[in-house]
């Protein structure tokens, strides 16, 4: 190798004496220490494609809120309402932490509650660390924005909590077709409010247009969508309509009743079905139907969604198809939870849905279940009085199902009695409506009247002889 020369003298690179590690750092001012072996150092390496980390989201935090409106609304129906309020939310996977209740005559038109009880609330949630706040009422868009600025946290109403229990259990692809219908018109008025991008303004160059604003443009696609879900919804109902057609000849008995009653489980007890059954809220939304043999006859058993106080209107129209199976039955089985503190509160919500649906008319069994779990027994005396197309069961434990069977097969037979009608003076008409509505098993036409046999549901058959009233009679 050729020596090399470099621009630079000895001087430059004055001599240093060769010194142990041990007098380096003797004349340290800072004294040495040995590291310690790191045991973590000594374990097998891992890589990191092939690590572990803990992504479980922490559970989050929830205050409730009632308010209070006597004489309309008493403090014991405020606290039953957070009670199912902390049972929706505790489905829905969040911890309540603290229930805050107000009492007012009037109800604030831009925070629900009052300014005082705001302040109130946003102190207790920082002092309780709690990231999400659910009201009991529904809230405006202007209600839910103040509410957030004044609280910096999530607030929510009972409505957006219901629809996102929906969404979690939600299956199949028309219960999916509905919750998100739900969805978006609950969104629709909401866009300023839940979508940040919406408050950026933008400029520059090839950012002018026709001026339709970015608010406008988004709430024209949530539009188009659930314009385009409600014609997919059509089909859906039109397609189960056909189906039901098919299904005419054979009674069909529909379980209804509040949510958590026990109605997935009595199916699967009375047909050997799978129907999901979880102790939970809305565990089932898909309308579920079997078939059911008692005593060698040939019944169809529906399950639907169950209902709850305050279900959302926007709701019950999503799952107008699911709850069509409700309003096309013979039956209806309307499932009580007798062990519940205020099951006749849930009885009535019931039947103002059914009224709603135009099904209140419809035979109905009440079906009182989980007497096992009845502190007193007595109870049940009085209902039998109260409810007189009435029986007591345990579904999960299958007490007394062979006097519900009883019930049914009784009620059957009442659908399928056959019965003659007369039609004076003669009407044509009206002729066709029985041919529509019932099964025809004699006609006769006379001068001055037609004579018709037929098997007809008694709830038909009442709303005809009350809307024919001057026409049509019983013979």
């Amino acid at each position: 190798m050729n020596d090399t020369e470099y621009p630079y003298d000895e001087e430059d690179f004055p001599e240093t004496e060769d010194i142990s590690d041990d007098e380096q750092y003797e004349n340290d001012d800072e004294p040495y220490f040995e590291e310690p072996i790191d045991e973590e150092s000594e374990r097998e390496y891992v890589k990191p494609s092939e690590r572990t980390f803990d992504t479980a989201r922490k559970t989050e935090r929830v205050i409730l809120v009632g308010v209070t409106r006597p004489p309309s609304q008493l403090r014991y129906e405020t606290d039953e309402h957070l009670e199912e309020l902390e049972l929706l939310t505790e489905t829905a996977g969040a911890e309540v932490v603290e229930k805050i209740f107000q009492n007012r005559s009037s109800i604030s038109v831009t925070t629900f509650i009052g300014k005082g009880k705001a302040e109130y609330l946003s102190q207790r949630c920082e002092d309780l660390d709690v990231q999400t706040v659910i009201f009991d009422d529904d809230l405006t868009p202007v209600q839910q924005r103040n509410l957030e600025r004044a609280l910096n946290r999530k607030v929510l109403d009972r409505t957006a909590l219901i629809l996102d229990i929906f969404a979690m259990h939600a299956r199949s692809n028309a219960a999916k077709t509905q919750v998100e219908l739900a969805q978006l018109q609950y969104m629709l008025p909401r866009l300023t409010r839940m979508w940040t991008h919406l408050s950026k303004q933008y400029g520059g160059i090839g950012t002018k247009g026709p001026g339709e604003t970015q608010i406008e443009t988004d709430r024209r696609i949530v539009r188009d969508r659930i314009a385009h879900l409600k014609e997919k919804l059509d089909r859906i109902d039109r397609q189960r309509a056909t189906q039901r057609k098919g299904r005419k000849d054979i009674t069909r008995i529909s379980l209804v009743g509040y949510t958590n009653v026990g109605k997935s489980t009595l199916l699967n007890m009375l047909t050997g079905a799978d129907v999901l059954v979880e102790d939970m809220l809305f565990a089932t939304l898909d309308s579920t139907v079997r078939s059911v043999e008692i005593e060698g006859r040939a019944l169809l058993m529906s399950d639907t969604v169950g209902f709850i106080r305050k279900l959302p209107t926007r709701l019950i129209a999503s799952f107008k198809s699911t709850l069509d199976e409700v309003v096309e039955s013979d039956i209806v089985l309307h499932v009580v939870d007798v062990s519940h503190p205020y099951f006749k509160e849930q009885i009535e919500v019931v039947r103002d849905t059914l009224k709603e649906l135009h099904a209140d008319d419809k035979p109905t069994i009440m079906v009182f279940n989980k007497i096992d779990l009845l502190e007193n027994p007595g109870t049940m005396a009085g209902l039998k009085g109260e409810y007189p197309y009435s029986v007591f069961i345990s579904a999960a434990r299958g007490m007394s199902i062979g006097e519900l069977n009883a019930a049914i097969l009784l009620m059957a037979e009442e659908q399928h009695r056959e019965k003659e009608f007369e039609i004076r003076p003669p009407d044509f008409s009206l002729s066709a409506e029985f041919h529509r509505v019932a099964r025809i098993t004699g006609e006769s036409y006379e001068e001055d009247h037609i004579r018709i046999r037929c098997v007809i549901p008694p709830d038909v058959e009442q709303r005809m002889l009350k809307v024919y009233a001057d026409r049509l009679r019983v013979v």
